[in-house]
């Protein structure tokens, strides 16, 4: 990028007005986010950065040079929709799909429930990678140990219990995209084997004896302040500034909340086909409570208010009632009359419990679901109406 006497992206443009057609990679030593992002716009095929081996230069040459007929297919994102009318979500989305042809690292940083993963997705299906493997991980499920042979894999006897090999996630992923989800949560250890990984592309099985080449595009992502996760030695300085080529931040559905009319309309339609339901939309009552909300779920808190609401209606229309909301949960509006319960809270909670269980015809696991709460808080519930009733 930084040539004595010309400009990499001045140059990369001039080659493109030649011909349109030609890959280019461009090579830096510095991780500067804007230069990666407008190469990209530019029609750069990928964005390194020093120091590189000949090894990775050869696998990402090699699968350039393979890969160009998919390059210029037409892509679609088939099942994986990302529902928005909202302009910052929009640039977003634009500048997804403008740098995802590349083999460069992704960082998305944003709340849980957001949508990191389906963005992911969204970055993987418009890629030239799109027809091989997506394989995704959460950082958080797993304890460090299983973490490890899930990543990297292991052979056979390497120790109790690994009775044959098995490939890890950056096998699997190989060719493909790799999603390293919540990767803020991975132990410093474990970081730095990371770290290797993205230098040299090969990875080493537990107890294996030869590298193992792999080509991965990876995306991390994680609900943090990595910078303060940086500042506290919990997260590497060199992995973050190896993964934080290109970044992005998701923004909270309390910043977007114009999307949640369409939302609605795309959950309702949605859990109308699941359960053979035939709600036709919201009440102005329901839609104004949904605005109210500060949604700090984000959009998985909303579409379960959602699925939970197409079971509790039974006419053609979600009223507010069957959202059921409550009013400390709201943000403050000014109202004409102060909010007058006609139920206490524990009534209102058993009718909600036992409404989702006729519904779901006592499928307890499913009502909890939609509940958000445990089996184990549902069934403790039960008991304790149960109790009650045999007092009474």
């Amino acid at each position: 990028m930084d040539l004595p006497q010309a400009d990499g992206l001045g140059l990369l443009k001039r080659i493109k007005e030649v011909n349109a057609s030609l890959p280019v990679i461009l090579i830096s030593a510095n991780a500067r986010v804007e230069e990666a992002v407008e190469a990209m716009k530019l029609g750069a095929k990928d964005f390194l950065l020093k120091p590189l081996t000949l090894k990775m230069i050869e696998i990402i040459v090699s699968y350039i040079s393979n890969g160009l007929k998919a390059t210029h297919q037409n892509v679609s994102n088939g099942k994986f929709t990302i529902i928005t009318k909202n302009k910052e979500m929009k640039r977003i989305l634009k500048l997804a799909k403008e740098v995802a042809d590349s083999n460069a690292s992704v960082f998305i940083q944003g709340e849980s429930g957001t949508g990191k993963e389906l963005f992911a997705r969204h970055i993987h299906n418009y890629s030239s990678r799109k027809d091989k493997a997506f394989v995704a991980i959460n950082c958080a499920a797993l304890p460090e140990s299983l973490l490890e042979s899930e990543l990297f894999g292991h052979e056979k006897g390497s120790f109790t219990g690994a009775i044959s090999r098995k490939k890890g996630k950056f096998e699997l992923a190989n060719h493909g995209t790799l999603l390293l989800d919540e990767i803020s949560e991975m132990n410093y250890q474990l970081q730095s084997k990371l770290l290797r990984v993205l230098q040299e592309r090969e990875i080493d099985r537990i107890g294996g004896t030869a590298p193992v080449p792999v080509d991965v595009r990876f995306i991390a992502t994680t609900n943090r302040d990595i910078e303060k996760q940086i500042d506290e030695g919990k997260f590497r300085e060199d992995l973050h500034y190896r993964l934080h080529v290109i970044p992005f931040y998701l923004p909270p559905l309390r910043e977007r909340k114009d999307d949640i009319p369409w939302l609605a309309d795309y959950f309702i339609e949605k859990y109308c086909d699941i359960n053979r339901r035939s709600v036709k939309g919201l009440t102005q009552e329901a839609l104004a409570s949904l605005m109210q909300m500060p949604w700090k779920g984000n959009v998985r808190e909303f579409e379960n208010v959602i699925e939970r609401a197409v079971l509790m209606c039974k006419g053609d229309f979600i009223d507010a009632e069957h959202l059921f909301l409550t009013e400390k949960n709201k943000q403050p509006v000014t109202a004409a009359h102060p909010f007058m319960p006609t139920i206490s809270l524990k009534e209102m909670e058993r009718n909600v419990i036992f409404t989702t269980l006729d519904q779901t015809n006592g499928n307890r696991t499913h009502a909890a679901e939609i509940l958000g709460i445990s089996v184990r808080t549902l069934r403790n519930k039960l008991n304790e109406y149960r109790k009650k009733m045999e007092i009474q």
